[in-house]
């Protein structure tokens, strides 16, 4: 439908960009189809281009890799590293899983995620959950659960990413909680809930 090297990002929204695209560049039956006429907009100061609405396509790429939900921002950084500090991840008291070995990811503008093994994971309070979510840093989630304490059911608390993209393929298989949710204690010192709330 569309192939172009000359897509221009504009921010019609602060921190996600958008792709411009080359009306030349796009297959003109998708021009034409009266159906997608909602999901083309054009720009005063680009009338030679076409932004197409992220979800009027199936796939996009960048060169030979997926990207999910919307073009990456490239003043965006996220890093995986791996580390050996102490971490407990806790709710109420009840301890959902430690690692001596996690990963941490640092996104710009959001807290630290702490990712751990499925082996550090106490599966007696954890309930598989049909959450799906995407990320156009880390690829689309292919498991998520909540906690179950006594009668009450803290939804879609963890998640995990077993095919993130390339560049952070260090938490692959690896869980991640809601800090904002749970109480993370790294090195012994427990960690403020940040107010965000991303995956």
């Amino acid at each position: 439908m569309v192939d172009t090297t000359s897509a221009v990002y504009v921010w019609e929204i602060e921190n996600y960009p958008q792709f411009y695209l080359p009306v030349a560049d796009v297959d003109p039956g998708l021009l034409a189809d009266p159906a997608l006429k909602p999901r083309l907009r054009r720009h005063p100061d680009l009338p030679d281009h076409v932004r197409i609405r992220w979800d009027a396509l199936d796939h996009w790429y960048e060169e030979d890799e997926e990207v999910f939900v919307h073009p990456r921002n490239p003043y965006v950084r996220v890093d995986a590293l791996r580390s050996d500090r102490h971490v407990r991840i806790e709710l109420d008291g009840v301890r959902l899983a430690e690692s001596t070995s996690p990963v941490l990811l640092f996104e710009t503008g959001l807290p630290t995620r702490y990712y751990v093994d499925r082996t550090a994971l106490d599966l007696n309070h954890l309930e598989p959950s049909a959450t799906e979510t995407a990320c156009p840093y880390k690829g689309r989630t292919t498991a998520y659960w909540s906690v179950r304490l006594g009668d009450t059911l803290h939804r879609d608390l963890a998640w995990s990413y077993d095919f993130p993209t390339t560049a952070l393929a260090p938490i692959r298989g690896l869980v991640a909680f809601f800090n904002e949710k749970v109480d993370l204690v790294v090195d012994g010192v427990l960690q403020d809930r940040p107010v965000t709330r991303y995956s």
